[in-house]
């Protein structure tokens, strides 16, 4: 049996609208780029706005109080690389970043534009499901779930929106 692991993502932008990236200097994704986030303090209890908060302020220096996220998606995903389950929580920042951090341990930050980003070295489920959720769904709310194991055709399935007129299909990516 594999074990859930339960991560956050934030997608915070500058002033001018570019988004904020670090490439991965370790797996998952290594050398591939990614918004900032981090895991669950589980044994603590913390909520996955408390993650966000935390890593925000950990990883770029950026302080926000919880009503500065949204919340736009959760993504459980099966057999992530062959391995564990992740439960993924997306958050939209609402705050701006004033300046590039410096980089972590866990690399280095870069800002592009929503256009530059589809040009990067990114991993396959974050190009075929989170970056659409983000340009889809940023503003409002969707529950997804995605098989990914390997071997088998990417399937990406909407269990719930919010904020949208109609919900979309179901896809199988190849």
């Amino acid at each position: 049996m594999r074990p859930y692991k339960i991560s956050v993502l934030v997608f915070i932008r500058n002033a001018a609208g570019e988004l904020l990236l670090i490439r991965r200097n370790r797996e998952p994704n290594l050398g591939q780029w990614s918004p900032i986030g981090g895991k669950l303090e589980m044994g603590i209890g913390e909520s996955p706005h408390e993650c966000a908060v935390r890593a925000t302020r950990k990883e770029v220096g950026l302080a926000l109080d919880i009503s500065d996220l949204h919340l736009f998606s959760m993504i459980a995903e099966k057999a992530y690389e062959g391995g564990s389950h992740w439960l993924m929580f997306l958050f939209d920042c609402h705050r701006a970043i004033r300046s590039l951090p410096p980089a972590i341990d866990e690399g280095p930050f870069a800002l592009h534009s929503r256009q530059a980003v589809d040009r990067l070295s990114l991993p396959e489920t974050d190009r075929l499901a989170l970056w659409p959720v983000y340009d889809q769904h940023r503003h409002g709310f969707v529950a997804l779930r995605a098989d990914c194991t390997p071997g088998m055709p990417l399937e990406i399935h909407v269990d719930e929106t919010i904020g949208l007129s109609e919900p979309p299909e179901s896809q199988t990516f190849r």
